[in-house]
Parts: structure tokens; sequence; C-alpha cells
């Protein structure tokens, strides 16, 4: 049965990839977005436009559809990242009731971030806070839907606790936060399974999981089998940028690839002149990878509604292994899923 993501009457099929957008960014164009991959969904930063005089007095005439030029579904982020690299002078209330004033279509609570170095007393600190903040907001998000966001740090036990809480204050759409930083441990998936999998037993199964920053195609189709919906990444630029040629078996460099033989037939536009031309341009680059994460979503979230994704899942762990014989993505999909059967 395919489940949706609805909002202020629009409605996109899950799983759904949200392909994250900055009005900054040479690589990433509205049309394109719309258009050339016709992404029905994007993900923008409500903060950097709050904090910018002329685009905030814009975007509160205009309204985030009209600003932006894009019709689909609008979920912002607010701002909370970029704690990180000082102090926002931000309240919790105040990009809430802004994100709601220029009318997108799901918003974001301004919540404490949890990396993993993080002791448990802070970290616990940090998520009833962050829950806290979320109950204070949600009578102000209107006809939006409010993000229920999830912390915890790397303690299992308290992210349970965020899923609990968030369930109890009744809300219609939650978000994995801080994990990003467990993608990059050698494609061990083992933590971010267990969160994952952990908040789907809590959460009704009308509520979709949004796993913030989940942006690899190698990944994607694990995550989605765990119970995971919604996706957002600008991934496939900051892969294009460090060179790198997104495939669902994993990212590869060009010194890494034979080029007349790539492990990877991929059928998108910018590959069919060939791959050497696609090394050549960081924005070609940037574009298969996209396509890259398209194709993935499409074949993975076919194959999960008929039922038959577990097989797929092991030809990627059987082909990645292969080209990364030292990673952990086997091992710890295996380990997943010994946990299930116990």
């Amino acid at each position: 049965m395919t489940r949706f993501l609805s909002v202020k009457g629009k409605a996109l099929p899950l799983p759904l990839f949200l392909p994250v957008f900055e009005l900054d960014n040479p690589f990433v164009d509205i049309d394109m977005l719309g258009q050339d991959f016709g992404f029905g969904a994007i993900m923008t930063n409500a903060f950097f436009l709050y904090k910018h005089r002329e685009r905030k007095t814009e975007v509160l005439d205009k309204g985030i559809h009209e600003f932006l030029g894009f019709d689909g579904i609008v979920v912002t982020d607010s701002g909370a990242f970029q704690q990180f690299s000082g102090p926002l002078y931000l309240k919790n209330k105040t990009i809430v009731a802004f994100q709601r004033d220029i009318g997108v279509d799901v918003i974001s609570p301004l919540d404490l971030i949890t990396p993993p170095g993080d002791k448990r007393t802070v970290a616990s600190k940090k998520m009833l806070a962050t829950i806290k903040r979320i109950g204070q907001v949600l009578p102000l998000s209107g006809e939006s839907t409010l993000i229920g966001v999830g912390q915890g740090g790397r303690f299992l036990d308290l992210r349970g606790q965020a899923m609990e809480m968030l369930a109890e204050l009744g809300v219609s759409y939650a978000a994995l936060g801080a994990l990003v930083p467990f993608f990059n441990r050698n494609h061990d998936m083992e933590f971010v399974g267990r969160v994952i999998r952990q908040a789907r037993a809590i959460l009704p199964k009308s509520v979709p999981i949004h796993l913030y920053g989940g942006g690899d195609p190698l990944e994607l189709p694990f995550y989605m089998a765990l119970g995971c919906d919604i996706f957002d990444s600008s991934s496939f630029v900051h892969y294009a940028l460090g060179g790198w040629y997104m495939t669902p078996y994993g990212a590869l460099k060009r010194e890494e690839m034979d080029l007349k033989n790539p492990p990877y037939f991929c059928p998108c536009p910018q590959c069919s002149q060939g791959i050497e031309k696609v090394y050549q341009d960081k924005v070609s680059l940037a574009r298969h990878n996209l396509w890259a994460i398209v194709h993935t979503m499409k074949k993975a979230g076919g194959l999960l509604k008929e039922g038959l994704l577990d097989e797929h899942l092991m030809h990627i762990a059987a082909r990645h292994m292969e080209l990364f014989p030292s990673s952990r993505l086997a091992g710890s999909w295996q380990a997943l899923e010994l946990d299930r059967e116990a």
C-alpha cells in the first residue's frame, strides 16, 4: 500500500528525497530541480532567509513558493545547524512563526543538535529541551506541519524516549536529528539503523520518519528497508566538489574507475556522452550524482512496495564489498538483521 506525505492539499508518495536548495549555490537551480528532475518537494534553510534583510522582506511579501518559483512542497530548516558557527540570537517561537508566515509546508523547530561527543547528561538535557520547544510551538504552526525532531546523541535509550514523547505530543511528522556524523564511519550503519528501527516501532505508522542529511545512494535503500520515509541532502554537490562519482554501490573517484568498463552503467543525461566528460565538469558531476539518488529512490521505492527489497539489498551489499572490501556495510547490516531475528 502506497503511503503519502500530505500537507496543505498536496500529496507525494513515500519514500521521498528532498534535494537541498540554497539561492546562492551555483550548482543547483530551482528550475533544474522542478523541470529537469521532476522533484515535487525540496528543502531549504529558513534561517538564511530570515537573517538576510532584503530577502526576508521579499519572502514575507510574496510567500515562499512565489519567492522560490516552486509550486511543490517546501520543507525548511530552522538554522539549528548554524548554531555551531556561533550564537544565532534567535528564539524558537520567532523562527517557527517566520516559517509559518511565509507559507512553508513543513517547518522545523529550533532544535538542539547533539553531536556524538556530548556526554549523556548533556545529551539528555538537549533532548528534553528540544521536546519542550516542540510542544511550545505546535500551536503556532497554523496550517503548516511542524517536524517533531528527536535528539539523544549516541544514546539509543535517550532517542527512544524522544520518540515516545513526540508520539505523546501527537506530531504528524518526525525527524531523526544529528545522525550525519555516523554516516561517515566506513558505511557502518548499525547505530543509525537501530535508531531508525526503534523510531519506527514507537511512532504510529501514519507518521513519516525523516532522516536528516541522508543522501548516499548506497545507504538509502537500507534505511528505507528499516522504516525511513523521507531524506534530504546536498550530498550530490559536496561529493562532486570532492571529485566523487556516486553509484548505487559506492562513490568512486576518477582514478578508481575503469572508464571503459565502469562498475555501474548510468542512464542519466550527464553520462550519455561518457563518464570522462562528467568528471571534467563539477556541475555535470553534481547533476549525475543527483540522478544517481533519483534512480536509487525510484528503484528501491518500487521494490519496497512490492515486498522485494531484501533481495536487492543483498545484491547491493555484495557488489559494494567487491569494490570496497574493507567497508563495514555488509557486517553492520548483518548485525541489524541478527537484532531483528533475536
